[in-house]
């Protein structure tokens, strides 16, 4: 079985996807109860600010002891993150109901995500989990066409949304010369 996580900020969802060899199936959507910052990445360590972009989950990711109940560390910074000079340490999905630059769901949905999370990386598998400011629709990047990373969104985001929403498959993305790429 495998797993596939979607983090949606504006509409404060976070969305679990699962496959048995064929195209994603949605399974289940969580509220988010916290995240903090604003729309758009996360820069610096202290900014307060959740990030988005495209992180992993394995094995070490899993910290069932967390001060939130249970935590999965993103795994910020990421090669995008890192060639841009973002700083950052401890980027979790947890439970609890107030975050400082993660994404809070609540005690009980943790213990529904994380118990499937940890089946899913016992063996080496890398769960990819795509952090995004909103649903990276057509409508959605013309309403924040304005914004200050509009072009980071378009350019950077959407195409691996784009891809996932057409293909029912995750795209593979990689970090080639601090740019996202779909490999």
């Amino acid at each position: 079985m495998s797993l596939y996580l979607r983090t949606f900020k504006e509409e404060s969802v976070l969305e679990v996807w699962m496959s048995d060899a064929g195209p994603f199936q949605l399974a289940n959507t969580y509220a988010i109860l916290a995240w903090s910052g604003g729309l758009g990445p996360k820069l610096a360590e202290g900014d307060c600010q959740a990030p988005e972009g495209f992180y992993e989950l394995t094995a070490d990711s899993l910290n069932p002891s967390s001060k939130f109940h249970r935590s999965l560390d993103l795994g910020f910074p990421n090669a995008f993150d890192r060639h841009h000079g973002r700083t950052g340490s401890h980027l979790m999905i947890h439970g609890g109901e107030q975050s400082v630059g993660c994404y809070a769901i609540g005690d009980e949905a943790i213990e529904e995500v994380y118990g499937p999370v940890e089946s899913a990386t016992a063996d080496g598998a890398i769960v990819p989990v795509h952090c995004f400011p909103f649903r990276m629709t057509e409508a959605n990047l013309q309403l924040h066409a304005r914004g200050q990373w509009s072009d980071f969104w378009t350019y950077e985001l959407a195409p691996a949304f784009l891809w996932f929403e057409e293909t029912g498959r995750v795209p593979n993305v990689v970090t080639t010369s601090g740019s996202y790429q779909l490999a």
